[in-house]
């Protein structure tokens, strides 16, 4: 233990400041994103047209039965290759390790998003959307104005802790050479030697703000119970 230098955590800060910039940036936008895809996919599973819903369920149980690792090199590695049969171009159309990790996480996480609004929507009861049709609104209108903002509020704590479990899941794409934090820490740790002392400020980093983020969740629980 006598050999650890944590000094090489202060030399090496603004590298590692901005890998973790770049994965908070990741993790919001595949938030934002999946919440937005995956309310999408919700209205489609619930929807009374049979096919739409079946094309919304397969997607969301594809996505959930495979690991996200291996939908991660399926974009990278293959998806150039199918981009250049269909457009047929001489050489692998690439995406790029940064589009790549974007796509991949909004695509994946809007099929757990899609199963947390599914059950927000459902929780609705009918007697507000019939009181809804009732006051002439149409369906856009009353999923808009009356069942959505229901279902976010009730549904924001697990939306919220999914986002924490997103924002662990992000450190894949150091896998794809991407420089975000736990990418960062990599490079500097090989660079340095240093593997002991990089991967436990990255382990302590991660438990505080997890740690932080789900107290959070947790105090909003409750006043949502409240209100409620």
């Amino acid at each position: 233990m006598g050999d650890l230098d944590f000094d090489v955590i202060s030399r090496t800060w603004p590298y590692l400041l901005s890998g973790l910039q770049y994965t908070l940036q990741l993790t919001v936008t595949a938030a934002f994103g999946g919440v937005l895809f995956g309310t999408l996919l919700a209205l489609a599973r619930l929807s009374s047209y049979k096919s739409l819903a079946f094309l919304a369920a397969a997607y969301v149980n594809l996505m959930r039965s495979i690991p996200l690792l291996l939908v991660i090199f399926w974009f990278y590695f293959l998806v150039p290759v199918v981009l250049q049969t269909i457009t047929g171009s001489e050489r692998p159309v690439q995406l790029g390790a940064d589009r790549s990790a974007y796509i991949t996480f909004i695509m994946f996480e809007a099929a757990y998003f899609c199963e947390i609004m599914r059950a927000g929507i459902q929780s609705i009861s009918k007697g507000q959307v019939n009181a809804a049709y009732a006051l002439g609104l149409s369906y856009p209108q009353t999923m808009r104005l009356v069942v959505l903002p229901q279902a976010f509020r009730n549904m924001l704590p697990i939306l919220l802790t999914q986002t924490i479990v997103l924002f662990q899941d992000v450190s894949l794409v150091s896998l794809l050479n991407v420089t975000d934090f736990v990418g960062a820490s990599v490079k500097i740790a090989q660079r340095d030697s240093r593997v002991v002392e990089m991967y436990l400020f990255v382990a302590i980093v991660y438990f505080v703000l997890s740690f932080a983020l789900s107290s959070m969740v947790r105090q909003l629980q409750k006043r949502i119970a409240i209100i409620r």
